[in-house]
């Protein structure tokens, strides 16, 4: 178990539909990074944001999970990012956890954003995923879920949540909000990595990348619309801390999501 995680977010803007380009691209700022446990991803970092093109939608023995193993072995540490995937006659908006001992997990979003209709495209994930690593147990989800906090309440079975994302500029100041109040209601770090840029529909990212503490104080932020890393080392034993000292967990509503 590690007392200390490092965390690595890259906050970059995407080329358009182009795998190739960004994946060279990440394999360029990922370059001098050393010593992370955890690399983080944007949403969708292989295509952009481009939900109705599902002809570039790949399956799980494509190029760019393989591109992730090898570069994940490479580094000696976990690569999270999600990836446009087709799997037995479904699209789906798919966050990849991929280890550098060669275990691939994946968490599929479940919370489809309607209003560009990401759902007629996609099918929607059911689970959320829970991963146990290094000691820590972590919650990764994508984008929109943040929106949802009855999916991500916390039962005291995640130390960590990660949201990645493309949340545009229109909507920042929810993103930056909604970051906050899950780290709070859920005791936890909450970490959120945004793109930068303008994508093929001319929306514009910000980043606003950060991390916040169980406290919901942030202790790192990417400056804004700027290409680049954010590094960080969370404390387990500080989160444990916040725990005890507030005892806001257990007195949470107990509960259970159906389909």
């Amino acid at each position: 178990m590690k007392e200390a995680l490092n965390i690595c977010l890259l906050q970059c803007d995407l080329h358009w539909e182009d795998t190739l380009k960004n994946r060279t691209q990440i394999d360029a700022y990922l370059a001098e990074v050393t010593g992370a446990d955890i690399i983080l991803l944007p949403e969708l970092f292989s295509t952009g944001f481009s939900v109705a093109s599902t002809h570039l939608a790949e399956t799980m023995d494509g190029e760019t999970l393989t591109w992730m193993k090898t570069l994940s072995e490479k580094k000696k540490t976990v690569l999270c990012g999600s990836v446009m995937i087709e799997d037995k006659g479904h699209i789906y908006n798919r966050l990849l956890w991929v280890e550098p001992n060669g275990r691939v997990l994946h968490y599929d979003k479940r919370h489809l954003f309607s209003l560009i209709e990401e759902d007629k495209h996609f099918t929607a994930g059911i689970k959320r995923l829970i991963v146990e690593y290094e000691g820590w147990k972590i919650c990764p989800m994508i984008c929109y879920d943040l929106r949802f906090p009855v999916f991500a309440r916390n039962d005291v079975d995640y130390d960590l949540i990660l949201f990645v994302a493309n949340w545009p500029n229109t909507r920042i100041s929810a993103w930056d909000a909604l970051l906050k109040a899950r780290a709070i209601e859920n005791q936890a770090y909450v970490i959120g990595l945004n793109r930068v840029g303008t994508d093929g529909f001319n929306a514009d990212y910000p980043g606003h990348s950060q991390v916040l503490d169980p406290e919901g104080d942030c202790i790192s932020m990417a400056p804004e619309y700027e290409v680049g890393l954010v590094e960080v080392t969370l404390s387990r034993n500080y989160l444990m801390a916040c725990r005890k000292r507030h005892l806001f967990l257990s007195d949470r509503d107990t509960f259970t999501i159906t389909d």
